[in-house]
């Protein structure tokens, strides 16, 4: 079975968005073909679910992926991190085998 964790601060910044926004479930997460190493991560706010996604629950925040990504996305974990004035989520992947020097783009 596939596994996606949610840390503490990443499930924080979902609920915090949720509330801005004033509906949603969760994070959607998947990935597409981009960038000069394969793969990128794309990232939108689930306001309902398709029959096919799989649900993630950590602290009480919900991440949904599309069954096409699980093999990439198994055994992520979701974080979001400030370094400097940036701050965004960021995925711990064990699956990346490689990443483009920009980080916008990983082989797996």
């Amino acid at each position: 079975m596939a596994t996606l964790s949610i840390t503490p601060a990443a499930a924080q910044q979902i609920h915090r968005v949720l509330d801005e926004r004033g509906q949603g479930l969760g994070l959607r997460v998947s990935v597409k073909p981009s960038g000069c190493s394969g793969y990128s991560y794309v990232l939108d706010f689930a306001d309902d679910v398709g029959d096919d996604e799989i649900r993630f629950e950590d602290h009480g925040a919900s991440v949904y992926v599309a069954p096409d990504a699980l093999e990439m996305l198994d055994g992520s974990e979701v974080d979001y991190v400030s370094e400097g004035l940036n701050r965004f989520f960021k995925f711990n992947n064990p699956n990346v085998k490689d990443q483009c020097g920009c980080g916008e783009s990983f082989t797996v």
